[in-house]
């Protein structure tokens, strides 16, 4: 039932073309479990029979993201914090854990965000953080719209050259996230040897 409700809202909003992508991927960037896969690999194909132009997708696939990604940041910012700020203890959060995330990411927020878009399941979840220490927004967005863009060509690209093959792109989409993964993981391992190294270079 889920999967024909799932096909029953991509034909649907598919009909409101460029402004349907842009729906749809805020819904998958929000905190909607949503996967973009079934919005943007169907969008390739459509993008290799002519019937979509490719930068528009592109384009309105990262205004929704970032749409999506803002409306999870502003909750976090004006709801979440507020109410950790004043039942955290409650709930085994301090105000000293609070401010040791809010230096995480002002120290940190650019490369979590960046690589938090390329990992499942955390990929709607990175912009909550980010809302609850106050990220900085320019940052916020431009690092999530990267992000986020490196994920929309990779599922562009499977959907224009093998979206019509479903095996294949089961395949593909497996080893693509584990690359994505990995990318991610050893993106973190430099930028932590960096930052390493930058301390020491200090203290000398």
């Amino acid at each position: 039932m889920l999967a024909e409700f799932a096909q029953w809202l991509l034909a649907t909003v598919f009909d409101w073309g460029y402004l349907g992508i842009f729906f749809l991927m805020a819904v998958e960037s929000s905190f909607v479990p949503f996967p973009s896969e079934i919005i943007l690999i169907p969008a390739g194909v459509l993008i290799a029979d002519g019937k979509m132009n490719l930068y528009l997708v592109f384009a309105f696939s990262i205004l929704g993201s970032l749409f999506g990604a803002l409306v999870n940041y502003y909750l976090a910012m004006f709801v979440g914090r507020k109410f950790l700020d004043r039942f955290g203890k409650y709930f085994f959060i301090s105000q000293n854990s609070l401010e040791k995330m809010d230096n995480f990411f002002e120290n940190h927020g650019h490369i979590s965000t960046f690589t938090g878009r390329l990992l499942p399941g955390i990929r709607q979840l990175i912009s909550i953080p980010a809302g609850l220490s106050k990220m900085n927004l320019k940052i916020f967005l431009v690092y999530t719209g990267a992000g986020a863009g490196v994920w929309s060509v990779i599922l562009i690209a499977l959907g224009y050259f093998i979206g019509k093959n479903q095996e294949l792109i089961h395949v593909y989409l497996k080893e693509i996230t584990i690359a994505a993964v990995t990318a991610a993981v050893l993106l973190i391992a430099g930028y932590v040897i960096y930052k390493k190294k930058r301390i020491k270079e200090k203290e000398l």
